[in-house]
């Protein structure tokens, strides 16, 4: 019998049980050895949390806001098709992004109010953020390698949207879940997402167990023998 009834469920279960490592120990378990995102990709606040679907965005550089002689009518376009992969965002999704050198910032305040007024549940991004005050005063989950002011509008286009891409080198595809805290920011592919979070929560819910056990004086070895949880 599932222990939640749609991803709204599961998300809040997860912000109150759970924790990262905790999900990313059991993937490890079902042979999914290399999920994790880099450790360079931070929370812009240590106690920050985000969980929801992905909305994987693919950025490249560029060298000009709007190019003038160009064979690609979206060089003529700032910031390319950026606006349209914001406002194409849902709930409970996360907007996370890759594709682009780590020079300039990838999100920020304003985006930070659009993705809330939509719902969202965080940003993660293959670079920097930025408008640092803002989003701490919105408190939306964002990660990134730092903040950092410069901006993307001569340096970076959104190409493309809900597509798959690669984050660090793992593979994010639209659908699977982002999960990240302070200790870092986990890909479960939608396909392992059930069997993941259902061992997880067993598991946390278990550990509590043997928590109030060992807190009342059982040892480890009887504690082990009954719960099977260390």
């Amino acid at each position: 019998m599932a222990l939640w009834k749609n991803d709204k469920e599961l998300f809040s279960i997860a912000k109150k049980e759970l924790f990262v490592a905790l999900v990313g120990d059991v993937l490890d378990k079902m042979g999914y050895l290399h999920q994790f995102l880099s450790p360079n990709i931070k929370p812009v606040r240590n106690d920050m949390v985000v969980i929801g679907r992905a909305m994987p965005v693919l950025e490249a550089d560029v060298f000009v806001e709007s190019a003038i002689e160009t064979n690609n009518p979206l060089m003529k376009k700032p910031f390319g098709i950026m606006f349209e992969a914001l406002d194409s965002l849902k709930e409970n999704e996360v907007y996370i992004c890759s594709g682009s050198s780590p020079r300039y910032a990838l999100w920020g305040g304003l985006m930070s109010t659009r993705a809330l007024k939509l719902k969202a549940e965080g940003a993660v991004v293959d670079g920097y953020s930025r408008d640092t005050n803002e989003i701490e005063k919105l408190n939306f989950p964002t990660f990134s390698l730092g903040t950092y002011a410069q901006d993307q509008g001569p340096r970076g286009k959104v190409i493309d949207y809900r597509v798959p891409i690669e984050f660090n080198g793992i593979p994010v595809n639209p659908g699977d879940v982002v999960y990240g805290d302070r200790d870092g920011v986990l890909i479960i592919p939608k396909g392992a997402v059930e069997e993941a979070f259902t061992d997880a929560i067993e598991k946390a819910r278990g550990e509590k167990l043997v928590q109030k056990a060992l807190e009342e004086g059982m040892s480890t070895v009887d504690a082990f023998n009954k719960f099977g949880i260390m």
